[in-house]
C-alpha cells in the first residue's frame, strides 16, 4: 500500500516502523516542527522524523495543513490512505479527502471512552479497568469517526502511564499493519453513549492532596508517571512522588506513620499510600529510605495540605 505517515512521538514511531516492517510503501512523512529540547535546549527531531530519516524517506514539517501549498505538498504523494497517530496538526476536510482511502487514526483508547488528547492518562485516573486502541477512519469531528479495527486489554494495577503507553504502542502498531492490509473495510459507527472526553495534562493537576483516598491518590501517581509527576511538598518544599503503593492503616491526612526500609507510609483520607520512590527539586529520583536519610522526613510530621480551591 502506498501511504503517508503523519505522527510526532514514539507511539506514532512505533507504528510507522511496523508499516515499514510490513512492505508498505511511505511515500511521505508529515511530523511536528522540530523542538528545542535537552539541557542546551537545542532543535531536535521527533520521533517518527528520526525513523523516516533512517529510512529515507521524504519528511514535511508543515505548521498548518490549512493553506493550499501545504495541501498541494499532501496531494503530490499520490498516497492511497494516510496514517495519523499522535501527530498534533488537525487535519482539514481538504486533506481527509485526499487519499482514496482517507485517513486512519491510531487511537489509545476504547471509543467513543476518552476521545481527545490524554485518553491514557485519563483512563488510569478514572479507574478504568480496560482500554485498548481503535483504528478510525478520520473525520472532521473530534475522534468522531467509524471504528475499523479494535482490540482492549487490561489495566493492571501497577500501571503507569509510561507502561501503559508501551503496551498500547505495541497494540497499535499491530493493529495498523492489519488495517492497511486489510483495506477496504467496514466502518463500524461509534455508539451514541458512553462518550467522554480526555482533555490535555495540566501541570496544576499534579497535586496530590492528601485528604482524598489512597485508592484515588495511587492512581494520580501512576497517571501523572512519566510526566508531569505527581507532586507534594514537605515543609513548603516541592517533592515528586513516582511510585507508591497502599497499605493498611488510617490517620490523619498528610501524616507520617512510619519510616522503614520499606518506605514512607503516609494517612490520606482514607488509607495509607506508602511512597516508594521520590524526587527532591533538583535532586534525582531516589527510594524512599534514601529520600529519608539527612531529610526532615519523620514519624508524626506531615506532607502540606493544598490549600483549598
Amino acid at each position: 500500500m502506498k501511504l503517508i505517515f503523519a505522527g510526532t512521538p514514539v507511539f506514532a514511531a512505533q507504528a510507522l516502523t511496523a508499516l515499514l516492517a510490513a512492505g508498505h510503501e511511505v511515500v511521505l512523512v508529515l511530523t511536528q516542527p522540530d523542538r528545542p529540547a535537552g539541557r542546551g535546549m537545542n532543535l531536535q527531531p521527533s520521533a517518527v522524523k528520526q525513523v523516516a530519516q533512517a529510512h529515507g524517506i521524504e519528511v514535511f514539517q508543515p505548521t498548518s495543513l490549512r493553506d493550499a501549498d501545504a495541501q498541494a505538498r499532501v496531494s503530490a504523494a499520490n498516497a492511497e490512505v494516510m496514517v495519523v497517530a499522535a501527530y498534533g496538526l488537525i487535519l482539514p476536510q481538504a486533506v481527509l479527502d485526499l487519499p482514496r482511502f482517507g485517513c486512519l487514526n491510531i487511537h489509545a483508547s476504547l471509543l467513543p471512552r476518552w476521545r481527545g488528547a490524554a485518553p491514557i492518562q485519563r483512563a488510569i485516573l478514572a479507574g478504568d479497568r480496560e482500554t485498548g486502541v481503535c483504528i478510525m477512519q478520520m473525520e472532521a469531528g473530534l475522534d468522531t469517526g467509524p471504528v475499523l479495527f479494535s482490540e482492549a486489554l487490561t489495566i493492571e494495577d501497577d500501571d503507569t502511564s509510561a507502561s501503559l503507553h508501551d503496551r498500547l504502542a505495541d497494540l497499535g502498531a499491530r493493529l495498523i499493519v492489519a488495517a492497511v492490509s486489510a483495506l477496504p473495510l467496514a466502518p463500524r459507527p461509534q455508539p451514541e453513549d458512553g462518550i467522554t472526553y480526555a482533555a490535555k495534562i495540566e501541570k496544576r493537576e499534579a497535586a496530590l492532596d492528601w485528604r482524598q483516598p489512597a485508592e484515588v491518590l495511587d492512581r494520580h501517581i501512576r497517571a501523572f508517571n512519566p510526566f508531569p509527576g505527581a507532586v507534594t511538598s514537605l515543609s513548603g518544599q516541592p517533592v515528586k512522588v513516582w511510585r507508591a503503593s497502599r497499605v493498611p492503616g488510617q490517620g490523619e491526612p498528610g501524616r507520617i506513620l512510619a519510616v522503614s526500609k520499606d518506605g514512607i507510609s503516609v494517612a490520606c483520607g482514607d488509607g495509607v499510600l506508602r511512597l516508594l520512590e521520590l524526587q527532591k527539586a533538583g535532586g534525582k529520583r531516589v527510594s524512599a529510605a534514601q529520600f529519608a536519610t539527612g531529610s526532615t522526613v519523620s514519624v508524626g510530621t506531615s506532607f502540606d495540605l493544598p490549600l483549598a480551591s
